[in-house]
Formats: structure tokens, sequence, C-alpha cells
């Protein structure tokens, strides 16, 4: 069972370099925060992800760093772009029998395909890694039509809509649910690699 799974195991994984067609995803480090601020104070960014405050300062990404390296409950990487950090990625495993794929991506990079090869990146990596995990959950604000597009180029199926705390907003609003199984996922692999085989 996943509930097995120590907290070193989701560190070992979390320290592991993943590299799709134009990224680099890695393990974020205290030589990172001065660049992750950067890219999280920009208000667009917070007020999309729940637990972004704003303004966000380099303490904040000090504290998230250090909180990774101590908690071990989630498997997060910085996602680079010629070796210049553009955002972050990974898996929170709190609910361990519904871990749930969060992203976020600096202004400056949205609309270009990043969040969704990340993303793909790490789902890929979770179903591997972890043969327990039946299926991923995520979210994105039901005013944020991007977010969405990317998880369901992703494979992810609308299963709702649910209120959640967003911490820039300093209160609750509309976020839809959505959810991607193993099957689904495996399905969309083998489509994905026929077709490249037929080109």
């Amino acid at each position: 069972m996943l509930q097995d799974i120590p907290t070193s195991r989701l560190r070992e994984t979390s320290s592991c370099v993943l590299e799709t067609e134009r990224l680099a995803l890695r393990k974020p480090t205290l030589a990172d925060v001065k660049t992750i601020a950067n890219l999280a104070k920009d208000r667009r960014v917070a007020e999309n992800t729940r637990r972004l405050p704003h303004p966000y300062r380099p303490d904040d990404a000090t504290r998230f760093i250090k909180a990774l390296a101590e908690a071990g409950n989630e498997t997060v990487f910085l996602i680079e772009l010629d070796f210049r950090p553009i955002g972050i990625v990974g898996i929170d495993w709190r609910d361990q029998d519904a871990p749930e794929l969060g992203y976020w991506l600096g202004v400056d990079y949205w609309g270009q395909g990043y969040a969704t090869e990340a993303a793909r990146a790490v789902i890929d990596f979770t179903f591997e890694e972890f043969e327990d995990v039946e299926q991923l959950i995520s979210g994105a604000r039901v005013a944020n039509p991007a977010s969405r597009n990317v998880l369901e180029k992703c494979g992810f199926q609308w299963s709702g809509v649910e209120l959640h705390r967003f911490e820039a907003l300093g209160g609750s609003t509309p976020v839809d649910c959505f959810r991607l199984t193993r099957g689904v996922w495996s399905s969309l692999k083998s489509w994905s690699n026929s077709k490249k085989r037929l080109v």
C-alpha cells in the first residue's frame, strides 16, 4: 500500500531529474530562492494557486524549500527552460488515496505549452514510480480556463466544482475538480506512442 512508502522514498524520488523535449525538472534548492520569489510575486500567479501568498517574498520561498526537505509529503520539481527556472510542478501526497497534481508558471511563460509538458512528465513519473497510485486529482479555478486546458490535455476528466480557499484571495472561490486514472493515462500513452510510430 502507498501508506507504507516511507517519507525518505518520497524525498529520494524528488531528487531525480526529469527531462522533456524542452524542459528539465529538478529539485528546488535554497540557491533558487530569489528566482522562485521573482516568478511567484506576480498577483496573477498567486491568485490562481491555492497556497501562494501575495505578495510572495524570498522568505516565503525559503520556508517552502525548507518545508519540502523536512515534511517529505510532497514531490516537487523546479521547471527549467534552458537552465532558467520558469515555475514549479509537483504532487501533494497528503491524501495518499488521491495524490494531487499542482503547478504554476511565471507569467512570461504562460500560453506556450510548458505547463502541459511539465505536468505530463510528472504524471508519467508518478504512475511509474508508485505502482499503488491508481488516480491523481487536480483542480483549476473556474476563472482560469488556461489551467483547465492543461488538465484536459493531460487526460484529466472533470469531476465537479468545489469551493477552495486561496491564500492570496483571502477567501474561497469555485474550483473545477479533475481526476485522472492510471487506466486512462496508460491508454493515452499507448495511443500517443502508436501515433508516433505511424508518422
